[in-house]
């Protein structure tokens, strides 16, 4: 069930990216590049997520060129999933495997980040923070909302409530008021202000909210802070908007 924790909107859309592979280059300013770079360190934690939950190995082999060299995961071992859910989660992997070599064949990119995919990693609820493309995320949401009522082990709490928690924490972490909901809300925060059911999390016109870089840092660090690593990247992510908050410059 930890995979369908995955609810934050990665702040970049693919879109973009394909709009702008035919003007790469030159013609393209510095801090496009960057931006363009800074989603690829989310790209390799799903795509290293799905495919072991659903395989037990990951990019190493199935396409160790995107790799790169850089270090395999910690702790990432294959989950206990239903065929059914096995199935998606290994769909979505696949596509992972599909965005990262998109980027990579966009802008330069780099070598994959150390990554912590451990059990430890997930154990404060860390399980939610890694950001996907919106399609994922409604699949992955509707099969929480459905399985809502159900009680995660060991923790004593239902489906429901655990999602609302993972949400409070991205929200605090991200440190930039609400932006992310759990998968039901008072009806004055629903749709319209009329409906409880929060299959898609989204502002009062139910457009998909927005995250910055440092945002997202804080909440894939899992410290609130973008200038201290730690949760799935126990040395920071890459490339140098991540790596300008560490002092480090860019690459």
């Amino acid at each position: 069930m930890i995979f369908a924790y995955f609810s934050l909107l990665i702040f970049l859309s693919l879109q973009l990216l394909s709009s702008s592979c035919a003007s790469i280059g030159s013609n393209l300013p510095k801090s496009d590049v960057d931006l363009l770079e800074f989603p690829l360190n989310l790209e390799y934690m799903e795509a290293e997520f799905f495919l072991w939950g659903s395989f037990g190995h990951g990019l190493d082999s199935f396409a160790p060129e995107l790799a790169d060299g850089g270090p395999s995961p910690i702790g990432a071992t294959i989950a206990k999933l239903s065929p059914l859910i096995r199935d998606v989660i290994a769909q979505f992997g696949f596509q992972e495997v599909g965005h990262v070599r998109a980027m990579k064949n966009t802008v330069e990119g780099f070598p994959r980040p150390l990554l912590n995919l451990s059990k430890e990693a997930f154990a404060t609820l860390r399980a939610g923070l890694l950001g996907v493309e919106s399609g994922q995320d409604a699949v992955l949401r509707a099969l929480l909302y459905e399985r809502g009522r159900a009680n995660v082990e060991p923790y004593g709490i239902t489906v429901a409530e655990f999602a609302n928690r993972i949400s409070e924490l991205r929200n605090k972490l991200g440190r930039h008021g609400l932006k992310d909901e759990g998968l039901k809300v008072k009806p004055t925060v629903g749709a319209e202000r009329k409906i409880r059911g929060n299959i898609l999390a989204g502002d009062k016109y139910s457009l998909s909210y927005d995250r910055t870089p440092e945002e997202i840092l804080r909440i894939v660090y899992g410290s609130g802070n973008e200038k201290k690593p730690g949760g799935f990247y126990p040395k920071g992510a890459e490339g140098r908007i991540a790596k300008s908050y560490l002092g480090l410059g860019g690459n």
